[in-house]
């Protein structure tokens, strides 16, 4: 049996191993499915690059009138051509990486799958190998929610929607999550007749006052049917039946489910360790990202901590330095930020209002909010945009800000800032009184909506 110093259980964390591959500890990564995992090839980095001309083609569509340029009222995506080429470039980074990696002596790739048969012995195709430290990061796959008769359909998954470039007339999406509205998007823009069901709220982990605002925005751009749900599904003749619980039928020639994600852990075997999990397969941790068996650990997708990319790299880093330092230092996140890239996007950081009603009762946490239209902002006359909108949430108290959320196209770039205040406990005031605002930049609207916020606060 090969023993190595680490194994690394899926590849999707390996963009973190250089500082080890550079000495002389012995790495082994196993890895099933494409290299460098989910975000690289089924997930965030594929959809962006089908997001940002669907991006361009909205806009044009929208405003281009609005700001006195005619002849894009109309813009054409060529979606067989943007999936193909989208593709080939994920194909070529993706295939990049084993010749990387067998330039490296110390690192064995393992392209198989994984099966723990003890705490830290793991069987791949037909081998068995051990190691000091072990690393689980398999990551997350669709969860498909039980609807008769859907198993026996060509649904697609977001998987699926990334790498289909046949655009069909009609689709219907079933759910209101952020995979549902960003790929959704993608479709409609393009030509698609689309059809979002969406049984009660769309982006329902946002703040109260975002979900109104990007519902309110999201479904007259496009047909979201609230407060419905498929009990059926069927599929003759390259159509769709869609029986939903109000007895009504729908047809498309498509059918997209986004509801949710489970962890990828069923079938690694943890029934063989004492690794745990909970009711919903996610792996348990403690403070060090450690599983029930010391030296082997968890992160990403399949703790449940959060369900980003950046979280990830974080944890990797995280990891990394304990293992290097040979430390045991609780991990500690900073506040974790996120984005929708849908249209409108949407950005958020810190605390929702929700979040802090919640914990009225049980901590008593005094607070005071904002919200401030980009109409106020000098660029907004310039774009002429339609649906801007910013909320701030500070402490009562202490007068630091301690949420942040946004809409806007580029949402995912302004809430870059306030990710620094909110990280570094800076106040409400610090930002009116020792920050200079470029004028009539967009971020203007920040510092409008952080007066609205200190006049509570006074």
């Amino acid at each position: 049996m090969k023993h190595y110093d680490i194994i690394i259980i899926w590849s999707g964390w390996g963009t973190k191993l250089r500082p080890l591959a550079d000495t002389w500890k012995t790495i082994a990564i196993i890895e099933k499915s494409e290299l460098w995992g989910t975000c690289l090839n089924r997930g965030c980095i594929p959809s962006k690059m089908l997001i940002y001309p669907s991006d361009l083609a909205t806009t044009a569509r929208e405003h281009a009138s609005d700001l006195h340029v005619h002849g894009l009222e109309a813009p054409r995506i060529d979606f067989k051509s943007l999936v193909e080429e989208t593709q080939q470039r994920i194909s070529k980074d993706s295939n990049s990486i084993e010749p990387f990696y067998n330039t490296l002596e110390n690192i064995t790739l393992y392209k198989w799958h994984a099966k723990f048969l003890e705490n830290k012995i793991i069987e791949v195709n037909g081998e068995h190998i051990s190691a000091d430290t072990i690393y689980i990061a398999t990551g997350s796959v669709p969860s498909i929610p039980a609807i008769e008769w859907l198993a026996d359909t060509p649904y697609m998954t977001s998987k699926d929607a990334l790498v289909n470039s046949q655009l069909p007339k009609k689709m219907i999406v079933i759910g209101g999550w952020y995979i549902a509205v960003e790929l959704g998007h993608v479709y409609a823009a393009a030509g698609c007749d689309v059809h979002f069901l969406v049984r009660s709220g769309m982006i329902k982990a946002e703040d109260k006052d975002t979900r109104e605002v990007f519902e309110k925005d999201f479904s007259q751009r496009y047909n979201v049917h609230f407060w419905i749900s498929p009990v059926k599904v069927e599929y003759s003749d390259n159509t769709f039946y869609v029986t939903l619980d109000n007895g009504e039928i729908m047809q498309s020639d498509a059918l997209f489910v986004a509801t949710w994600v489970m962890p990828m852990t069923q079938g690694l075997g943890l029934e063989n360790t004492n690794i745990t999990t909970n009711k919903r397969w996610y792996i348990e941790v403690n403070e060090y990202l450690e599983t029930k068996v010391s030296w082997v650990y968890a992160l990403w997708d399949v703790i449940w901590n959060y369900l980003f990319r950046h979280s990830v790299n974080y944890e990797g880093e995280y990891l990394l330095k304990e293992y290097w330092e040979e430390a045991k230092n609780p991990i500690q996140y900073p506040p974790m930020p996120h984005a929708i890239f849908s249209y409108p996007q949407v950005a958020w950081v810190g605390v929702t209002q929700d979040e802090l009603e919640r914990k009225w009762k049980t901590e008593g946490i005094d607070y005071e909010v904002a919200i401030h239209n980009y109409k106020a902002s000098a660029m907004w006359d310039a774009m002429k945009a339609q649906v801007w909108f910013v909320k701030l949430i500070a402490d009562k108290h202490s007068g630091e800000l301690i949420g942040a959320h946004i809409i806007w196209e580029k949402a995912s770039d302004i809430i870059h800032m306030m990710i620094v205040v909110i990280s570094a406990n800076m106040t409400v005031r610090f930002m009116l009184e020792d920050m200079i605002f470029i004028h009539p930049a967009l971020s203007e609207v920040i510092r409008n909506a952080a007066r609205s916020l200190s006049k509570k606060l006074s």
